[in-house]
């Protein structure tokens, strides 16, 4: 399938979201600071035909660049505003641009999560600019790459032919969700809190997905608490139906699981009319909640009035050709204790996925599947096993160090290395010669033998925070939490080190 025939684009309406069984009043947001990147300009509101001029650049040296956008049609409309397609007059580029009323007392929490966002499988940011209208409203115009299509329409193209998705766009789909769901949880700390398949973007030529609309989004930090009247119905966890304000990133794990129960299924598994009635979808396929899960949810809740049910078989919820390996990643995610459902690096490395891996897989049209294993810092604190699980053997065979090389960093190496880091000359040399010393204790062959000999002697010299996330007979992968990244190839007996931005 190398384009999906879905005919005129229209906004996919969001199923409409009713509250939950004690909901709490949001938090307040921060104030607004002048946000220097951005211009002020001038106009009408940008509807289909107008033309919208801003100013970009002249920081930190940069000659001031003025880029035009016409906008073409509205793709999306909902309570936030407007997002419509454009085109940049200057370059020919097709781009979103995400139209928000802005409160001139507050910062924008959206603008300020994507910024600090750089994945494949999330929607990326490319500038951003306030208007106002003549009745002096202010709005925030987030311009972001464009991709054509939904999930959510991808889906109802299939509906609308009775036929169910192909099991390798199901699994092509969800493992990128769980990918942007592992960096956005792990690296810039988000919750998404809202995914469901029309926030789900799907590229119909390469069938790369990425994450978008991250309006309800925010980084969640224990002891403070969150509204629990978020994320679209069907796909809102239990948790939150039972009024938590204290919940963790597992609600988009949830929300990921209803996902993919309704690729596999052809309709949401779900599909609540309240939020009372939601809760009992859940029972009907779940059971009831024992005391101590209702707890997991939230210790606050004393109403234990339900209905006794018993849960129904998962393989009875699905046809009988269902891979088990579909049903088993279904039931893990589909957890009413938050703490069960597995996180989202663990769902990438399902068995459900073990086709993707394969060394000739191949899209049906035999195009090459999009890149998948390009793992940035949301390998940071995971396992060795569970790396393994992530990058296939031959992909490092094959790609030998490329994979390693995270975007946005630089390659040193020798004694370039030397010459682009605070440390001493010496104490780079102690640490290099410390590694190689235990070369010569173990066989070289296996990599995981000195890993912990080199993993010490990164400690004693760069300070510790040292971790081996990768080890082969090619060499092991260190991190670090300040974003550096070091390789050392057992081959060339050579270090490489990866500076992170934020080193």
């Amino acid at each position: 399938m190398a384009s999906l025939p879905l005919g005129p684009h229209h906004p996919a309406p969001p199923p409409p979201d009713h509250g939950t069984i004690n909901p709490v009043a949001p938090p307040c947001r921060p104030e607004l600071h002048e946000d220097k990147q951005a211009t002020v300009m001038e106009g009408k509101d940008a509807v289909t035909g107008h033309i919208i001029s801003t100013t970009i650049g002249g920081k930190n040296g940069e000659p001031k660049q003025t880029i035009s956008y016409m906008a073409e049609r509205v793709v999306g409309t909902g309570s936030f505003g407007i997002v419509f397609q454009a085109k940049c007059l200057e370059t020919g580029e097709t781009v979103a641009i995400k139209k928000v009323l802005q409160d001139r007392k507050y910062k924008n929490r959206e603008l300020q999560l994507m910024r600090s966002m750089d994945h494949p499988n999330v929607i990326s940011l490319k500038h951003c600019f306030f208007s106002t209208t003549s009745r002096d409203e202010l709005f925030l115009n987030l311009v972001m790459e464009y991709v054509p299509e939904t999930l959510y329409r991808v889906l109802r193209h299939y509906s609308s032919v009775n036929q169910r998705m192909p099991l390798i766009y199901v699994k092509l789909y969800t493992y990128q969700i769980f990918r942007g769901l592992a960096y956005i949880h792990t690296v810039p700390g988000v919750c998404h809190r809202d995914v469901k398949p029309q926030n789900v973007l799907v590229d119909p030529l390469t069938h790369q997905v990425k994450l978008c609309d991250f309006g309800s989004a925010k980084v969640l930090v224990k002891g403070e608490p969150n509204i629990s009247y978020i994320c679209s119905r069907y796909y809102r966890a239990p948790e939150l139906i039972f009024g938590a304000i204290e919940y963790t990133t597992s609600i988009d794990i949830w929300s990921a699981g209803c996902v993919l129960a309704e690729l596999l299924l052809g309709q949401p598994l779900f599909p609540g009319e309240s939020a009372v009635d939601q809760l009992v979808e859940i029972i009907k396929v779940l059971g009831t909640p024992t005391r101590e899960e209702i707890r997991c949810m939230n210790p606050n809740y004393t109403e234990f009035r339900f209905p006794q049910i018993k849960a129904h078989p998962w393989h009875k919820i699905f046809h009988k050709r269902m891979p088990p390996e579909a049903i088993d990643l279904t039931s893990r995610l589909l957890q009413y204790s938050p703490s069960f459902r597995c996180t989202a690096l663990e769902a990438c490395a399902h068995p459900f996925f073990d086709e993707l891996r394969e060394q000739n897989a191949r899209l049906p049209n035999g195009r090459p599947l999009p890149l998948l294993f390009n793992f940035k810092q949301e390998l940071a604190g995971a396992s060795p096993e569970l790396i393994d699980k992530l990058i296939p053997e031959h992909v490092r065979r094959q790609s030998g160090l490329s994979i390693l090389q995270m975007p946005g960093t630089k390659m040193l190496e020798g004694k370039a290395m030397i010459q682009d880091t605070d440390m001493p000359m010496e104490m780079q040399l102690q640490a290099m010669s410390s590694a190689c010393e235990a070369l010569d204790l173990f066989d070289v062959l296996d990599c995981r033998n000195i890993a912990g000999h080199i993993k010490k002697a990164f400690d004693v010299v760069y300070g510790p925070g040292w971790q081996c996330v990768v080890g082969s007979n090619f060499g092991c992968f260190f991190t670090h939490s300040k974003g550096n990244f070091i390789y050392f190839c057992l081959e060339s007996l050579k270090f490489l080190i990866y500076k992170g931005a934020s080193a």
